[in-house]
C-alpha cells in the first residue's frame, strides 16, 4: 500500500468514455486520495466521482463541455502545471494528452498510466493539419510543434510510465523517449452477459475523424445488413449523411443498453487503429466476437478464428469481405467471454498498486526546483531562460519526428 498522501490527475472528467472508466477504477484503488483534472462535469461523468474530492484549473470557470472543450486546447497545458500538489508523495497521472505535465514535490514518485502520447501533436498531426481551413494550419503547426517540445520534457520529469498497451509502449518510446512497462486497461465484464444473438452488428466508439466510423458505415451500406452505432462527436452528422438505410445511430446510451446491444449482436465491429480497444473486450465479455482493423491493441485481446476476424486494409471495401465471409454463428460466447476475464478491474488495480509501490524517484535525473515549461515559454515562443533547474531541451530532430 502507497504511503503518505496520494494524488490522482486526469485530462478531463467530462464524460465516461474508455480512459474515465480506467481511471475511475485507479481512484476506487486509492479511494482516499484527492482527484485534480483540468475541467470537471459531474452530469457528464454519470455522478461516478460526485463523492470524492475533485480539484480543477482555472479553466473550470468557463464551464465547458465534452462538445466544447477542445477549444480550449492550447490552454490545457497551463491549466494541468497550475495545480499545487505540494506535499503529495505520490502522483498517479492517467493521461492521454496532458495530466503527465503535472508538477510534482521535489521528491515525490510521479507513476503516469498513458493511454496514448497526445495523438493530435503524434499520431494524427498530419491529418488534424490537413482536416482544418488552409487559413489556419500555419498557426495550428507552429502549436503542434511547440507542444511536442513540452510533451517531451514534461515526460522527462515521469519517474515511471505505464503504457496500456505494447502499441502505446512503443509510442511512448519513439516519442517520449521512455520505456514503459505493459499493462492492459481494465474492464468492468460484470456489466455483460451472453444472450441471444440478433442479426445487427455493433460500433461502440466516439465520433471522431480518426476513429475511421466512415468505413464501416460504408460498409454496412453497401451490404445492406444491420449496424447500430453507438456513441456521438464531432463527425457525427456527417456519418448520418452518408449512411443507408440499413445504418442506425443511438447517440449516446446508458451503460444497460450498451451491454444489451453489444449481448445481441453478431459482431462488435473495430475500424480504427486503437491504442488498446476497450470496447473489444467489452464485446468479448458479452460474449460476442469482433471483428476489427488488424492493426494496434486489438490484436492483444482478439484471437482471429476464435474470438474474431481480422480484415487487412482500412477500407470499406477489405471490411466488407471480411463481414460476408465471417460465421458468427461458429463462435463459442464461453471462449470469448474466457478471453475478457484476462482483463478484469482487480487484477489491473493490484498490479497497478505493485509498480507504484516499487517505482522510485531515482528513475529519472533529478531536478529539484525545476520550473514549469510553460514558464520557459515553449508553447508561446516566449524566449527560454537560462535557469539553473530548467529543463534540457529534446534531443535533435525529436519534436519534429512523425
Amino acid at each position: 500500500m502507497t504511503a503518505g498522501r496520494v494524488a490522482l490527475i486526469h485530462d478531463f472528467l467530462l464524460d465516461l468514455r474508455g480512459a474515465e472508466r480506467v481511471f475511475a477504477a485507479i481512484c476506487d484503488r486509492w479511494p482516499e486520495a484527492d482527484i485534480f483534472t483540468a475541467v470537471y462535469d459531474e452530469r457528464g461523468t454519470e455522478g461516478r466521482f460526485a463523492d470524492r474530492a475533485v480539484h480543477t484549473s482555472f479553466l473550470q470557470r468557463l464551464r465547458p463541455t465534452a462538445r466544447t472543450f477542445r477549444a480550449l486546447l492550447p490552454l490545457y497545458p497551463h491549466a494541468v502545471e497550475s495545480f499545487d500538489l505540494r506535499g503529495y508523495d505520490t502522483v498517479i497521472s492517467s493521461s492521454s494528452a496532458w495530466a503527465h505535465g503535472v508538477l510534482a514535490d521535489p521528491g515525490a514518485v510521479h507513476v503516469c498510466y498513458c493511454h496514448n502520447p497526445f495523438r493530435y501533436a503524434w499520431t494524427e498531426r498530419e491529418a488534424t493539419l490537413h482536416a482544418r481551413n488552409p487559413f489556419v494550419r500555419p498557426a495550428l503547426r507552429v502549436l503542434l510543434s511547440r507542444w511536442r517540445q513540452w510533451d517531451w520534457i514534461a515526460a522527462q520529469r515521469v519517474d515511471r510510465y505505464v503504457a496500456n498497451s505494447r502499441t502505446t509502449a512503443e509510442r511512448v518510446r519513439r516519442y517520449l523517449g521512455r520505456e514503459a512497462t505493459v499493462l492492459h486497461p481494465p474492464v468492468e465484464i460484470a456489466r455483460f452477459a451472453p444472450a441471444a444473438l440478433g442479426e445487427h452488428y455493433v460500433v461502440l466508439a466516439e465520433l471522431m475523424a480518426h476513429k475511421r466510423i466512415d468505413v464501416a458505415v460504408e460498409a454496412f451500406s453497401r451490404l445492406g445488413l444491420p449496424l447500430v452505432v453507438i456513441g456521438d462527436g464531432p463527425a457525427a452528422r456527417r456519418l448520418r449523411r452518408m449512411a443507408g438505410p440499413s445504418v442506425r445511430f443511438t447517440g449516446r446510451i446508458p451503460d444497460e443498453r450498451v451491454a444489451e446491444l453489444l449481448a445481441s449482436a453478431r459482431a462488435l465491429v473495430v475500424t480504427a487503429v486503437e491504442e488498446f480497444g476497450i470496447a473489444a473486450v467489452e464485446a468479448l465479455a458479452a460474449g460476442r466476437p469482433v471483428i476489427a482493423l488488424g492493426e494496434g491493441g486489438v490484436r492483444e485481446s482478439v484471437q482471429p478464428g476464435v474470438t474474431g476476424a481480422f480484415y487487412e486494409r482500412p477500407d470499406a471495401g477489405s471490411l466488407a469481405e471480411a463481414v460476408a465471409a465471417f460465421d458468427a454463428l461458429a463462435v463459442d460466447p464461453a471462449a470469448c467471454r474466457a478471453a475478457a476475464e484476462r482483463f478484469s478491474v482487480r487484477r489491473f488495480q493490484d498490479r497497478l498498486a505493485a509498480i507504484v509501490a516499487e517505482a522510485t524517484p531515482d528513475e529519472r535525473q533529478a531536478r529539484p526546483g525545476e520550473r514549469s515549461v510553460l514558464q520557459a515559454g515553449l508553447l508561446h515562443g516566449a524566449r527560454r531562460s537560462s535557469g539553473r533547474h530548467e529543463p534540457a531541451r529534446p534531443p535533435a530532430g525529436r519534436a519534429s519526428s512523425p
